[in-house]
Parts: C-alpha cells; structure tokens; sequence
C-alpha cells in the first residue's frame, strides 16, 4: 500500500474510532443521565409508545402504573404533546400485533409520569355504580358515611394497588358542612362516567323481573326494581373450601361448648357441617366486642371464651366445616345499651333497626372477631330484617325506623349485605343469610328481604320454609309436596340470576306443628323434605332446625346426615 494511501486509511481508522468513543461516551452519559419515576395515569395502565420510522410514534404495549422507569433526556413533542425517553425492566401488556423488541427506544408521556409513588394515582372523581359503604378507615368495618348510586365522588387517594394497577379502595370525600369529612369506598362499585352509574344493571332480566314483582298494597318494604342486581365477584379464599353440600347440624350457645354427644353423632354418619351460635339474643361466649359495645350483652353470655373454643376445636377435630351463627337485628341485648339504635314504636326501643349502621358494625365486628379466634369457615347471619310487625309500625306512621339515609327497608337489607359480604371476605370467611321462606313469594316483604337482591350478594342462602309455617293448614302432614312447590318457587327466583348463592335450606326438624305437636318428625319426614328439594333443584344442603338442639331428636334421625340416604 503507497504511504499516502496507508495514512488516509489510518485518519480514518481513527475517526471511526474517535466517533466510536464519543457515541459510546455519549449512551454512557445518556444512561447515567436519568431520573427514577412512576407511571402514573388515570386507569390501571398506561400506554408506552415507540418510533413508527416516520418521525412519529405508535403504542408498543401498556406499563401497569406504579412501576418505575428511568426517564432520560431525550424527548419529542408530536402534537403539542411532550414525549420522552424509558427504558423498564417491567414487562409490557401488549396484544399480538404490537412489538416486544423495543428497549431503549422507547417513550411516555411526560404528564404520564411523577417523582412519586404517591402521585400514580390521578383519578379525580369516581361515580357510584352500587351503592356504597363509605369507611372512616382504610382497614377495618368502622362506617364514617354512605352513597346512593350515582353519587359522584371526589377522590383524594387510595390504599394499595393490586400487580395490575388497580386501586383497592379509593379515598373520597363525602357529604357537605358540618357533614363533610373523607373515607374509604371499595373500587369495585365505582364506574367512571355518570352515565354508567345511573344505568340500571338488566342482563339477565333481573331488573325487568323484579319491576313484575309487586305486591297487590303497599307493604312499606320498598321495590325490588331500585335494588342492584350487578353480579357481585365472590372471592375463593385461600385456605379455606366452601361447603357447596352441606348436611349440617344446628348446635346452640349451650350446645355448643357441650359438644361430645352430638360428636357422636358426627362420627356414625356423614354430616359435614356444623352451625353453631354465636349469637342468638344472647351472646355464647364473652366477646371482647361485646365489652367493649354492648356490656349487658358481655354481662349475659353464655360461657367464657375458654370454654367456647374447646367446644369449637372438639367440633372441628372431626373434619367438619364450621359455621358460625349470629342472629343480627333481633337482639334485646344490645337494645338496653343502645336504645337510639333502635326503633322506636309505642314508647319502646326494642328492636335494632336495620338502618343503624352502628349496629351494622357491632355485629360485623363480632364476626370477625369469631374467624380470627376460633377459625370459622363460614359466618352465618340470621333475623337479616326489620321486625314481623315492620307493616303496622310503618302503616301506622307512628314508627321512627332511624332512617339516616333515606333508603327503602329493602335497601337497607340489601346494602347491609354487601357491607357484612366484603368485610367476612376479607376476614377469612365465606357468608352466608338466613330468609324466611315468604322471600321467594315474588314481592318485597314488609320487612325487607327479596330473595334474588340477597342470593346475587351471599355465599349461601339459607331460607327457613318450615312445613308449619309454609303451605297453609295441614302442610305440616305433607312434608315432600310441601316442600318442593315451595322449592320450585325458590328455584325460579334463583334462575334470575347468572350467578346466584348455593341454596342450603333450613328443613323441619322438631314435631309439628310446633304450636301444638301432632306429628312425630322423624327420619322418613327429614328425608321426605330433603327429596322434596333436591327435585325442586336446590341442590345446595339442609340443616334441620330444632331449637333445643335435642340430641336425642338428632340421634331419631341421624340417618338423614348420611351422603346415602
């Protein structure tokens, strides 16, 4: 090679070098060159865009919001709008037509991203598509307010975010003056247009069905075309199997920490499940909550903790899934301490009115207090109503039901459900109420109960059509006929809806008729209502009711509890 040449190969050997060096100096500036941020946005994710080849830019994929990117100098503005340079070691969503292989070139919108992890969260108002239980806290069943539906909402934070972006429960404020303050409401009742909020959930006809079922009078329950029928997400909680088939014992307080020879029982036959009180007028045990609530409650209960959980882990050395009952607005108990909770109706306050959020709270609160020290896989609400005399009172106008909110008696059951559902949930527990067997007559009860507005929210449902007290004179003598004509009604309710409750039905288990006894119910008449039932379709288990919990009742017809029978 002549000199010449050698020396102009050399200089420009060496300014590919140098230029080498430079744009190696240059991307190793650019990468210390960075600030730390969040994808911040006001849904779940956020869009990350990457060079189309023609100056512009097209969306790659989606970061979930909250995840941190490094954020270089490099920026475009395209449409008024600033862009600028990311790269994250977060994985992108995207669908099958976008590209994967973007790394270093990749960019979001500079107003799409903040210093601080708090700041991710940009929604400024949600509306109320359910209505809501707003909570003073951002954990636990304390009750600061309440939303109709189609309440706009402002947000001013949130808890937690679940690993896809979405807010668990949002901080909002609420009410106006010496009203307003800021709680806590659950995401998953909120939409994000009022236009949403205000339609009326109709996919499977629930609506159109419920605005069919209307009493010939008014009995002062509400309508159950203003309830919600949106289908309510049940969760599968970790650790703890729901009984889908249960063939349940009823053990009372005093039963209960006596359990031994219904023990017996349990082990010479299937049975499965055992409800046991926590509650029925008075307490089985000494709650803490009580203490602290209701002290003649405390004052009054049947045993001390000591001796109910020994009762409670005999009972579950067996195997069986535990079921805790509580009965809810009936308890006089209560009532002595907290009378202003109460309704008031000639001159007496009785009776916890259903529209009491502190009562709300005090039984919630007993809940949740039974799963975290006994271990109960399910919680049981019973008396989930405003009392039997509900349509004189309200007839008569004399009645004050405590209605802070304005809501139908159906309302209140309703909204009472999705309070007791979400917080037992997070408890570690499924939930489960009790109805009476009138609710599947196709109306709104007096007292509140509609049976497609509970089972759309409840784990399990638990309707109580006693041969005595359903079917007219005589039913009682007729427990199989009895008992599937009324379970055909139940069935068509439940056909209502897509996803409706597991039907585990209260069935006779004491003589009848209960107010002067001429029929001995013994295991043929168990099995008669059992058969009755299951061909009606509600397939989902009984529990025979006998209040006495009368062991030698149990052992007369044992044979019922085998999966056999």
């Amino acid at each position: 090679m002549k000199k010449g040449k050698f020396g102009a190969f050399i200089a420009v050997l060496i300014a590919l070098l140098l230029i080498g060096i430079a744009g190696t100096l240059y991307y190793l500036q650019m990468l210390e060159w960075h600030t730390e941020m969040y994808a911040a946005g006001t849904t779940n994710t956020v869009a990350v865009y990457g060079e189309d080849g023609a100056g512009g830019l097209a969306e790659a994929g989606r970061l979930v919001r909250g995840n941190q990117v490094n954020a270089y100098q490099k920026k475009k503005v395209i449409d008024g709008i600033e862009y600028v340079q990311v790269q994250t070691d977060a994985e992108l969503i995207t669908d099958e037509e976008s590209s994967k292989t973007y790394r270093f070139e990749l960019y979001m919108r500079t107003d799409e991203l903040t210093e601080s992890p708090d700041d991710v969260v940009r929604e400024k108002e949600r509306y109320v598509r359910t209505p809501v239980t707003i909570y003073a806290e951002a954990e636990g069943p304390a009750i600061a307010s309440f939303a109709p539906k189609g309440t706009c909402l402002a947000v001013t934070g949130y808890d937690e975010m679940d690993e896809m972006g979405n807010v668990h429960k949002y901080r909002v404020k609420y009410g106006e003056g010496d009203n307003a303050g800021e709680g806590y409401v659950y995401s998953k009742y909120l939409v994000t247009s009022q236009e949403a909020a205000d339609a009326v959930y109709n996919e499977n006809g629930e609506t159109d069905a419920a605005a069919e079922d209307e009493y010939g009078f008014d009995l002062y329950g509400g309508h159950a075309k203003n309830l919600d029928y949106y289908p309510y997400e049940r969760p599968v909680i970790e650790g703890n199997e729901f009984c889908k088939y249960a063939r349940a014992m009823y053990l009372n307080g005093v039963a209960a920490v006596n359990p031994d020879s219904y023990i017996n029982i349990i082990k010479k036959t299937d049975c499965n499940a055992v409800v046991m009180d926590i509650k029925d007028g008075y307490l089985a045990y000494q709650s803490e909550v009580a203490k602290e609530i209701s002290p003649t409650s405390y004052r009054s209960a049947y045993s001390t903790v000591e001796t109910y959980r020994k009762g409670v882990d005999k009972l579950r050395e067996t195997g069986v899934y535990l079921i805790g009952r509580i009965v809810v607005f009936n308890d006089p108990e209560y009532a002595k301490d907290h009378p202003k909770d109460c309704i008031k109706y000639n001159g007496s306050s009785s009776w916890p009115s259903a529209y009491s959020r502190n009562v709300w709270e005090y039984n919630v609160r007993l809940a949740q207090e039974a799963i975290r020290e006994f271990g109960f896989n399910e919680i049981q609400f019973d008396y989930v109503r405003f009392p039997e005399a509900t349509y004189n009172m309200s007839k008569s106008g004399k009645a004050n039901f405590r209605n802070t909110y304005k809501e139908e008696k159906g309302q209140a059951i309703q909204n009472f459900c999705f309070y007791a559902a979400d917080q037992i949930h997070e408890a570690g527990a499924y939930f489960s109420v009790d109805v009476f067997g009138e609710s599947v007559y196709g109306y709104m009860t007096a007292y509140g109960q509609y049976w497609p507005a509970l089972s759309n929210i409840v784990d399990a449902i638990s309707a109580m059509p006693y041969t005595d007290h359903t079917g007219g004179e005589g039913a009682w003598k007729k427990p199989y006929d009895t008992m599937k004509n009324w379970g055909k009604r139940a069935k068509k309710m439940q056909d209502r809806l897509s996803d409706p409750a597991v039907p585990r039905t209260w069935i006779t288990g004491y003589n009848t008729p209960y107010w002067a006894p001429t029929e001995n119910y013994n295991e043929a008449k168990l099995k008669s209502q059992i058969n009755g039932l299951e061909e009606a379709g509600l397939r989902g288990g009984f529990i025979p009711w006998n209040a006495l919990s009368d062991v030698d009742k149990y052992n007369q017809y044992k044979g019922i509890w085998n999966e056999k029978n």
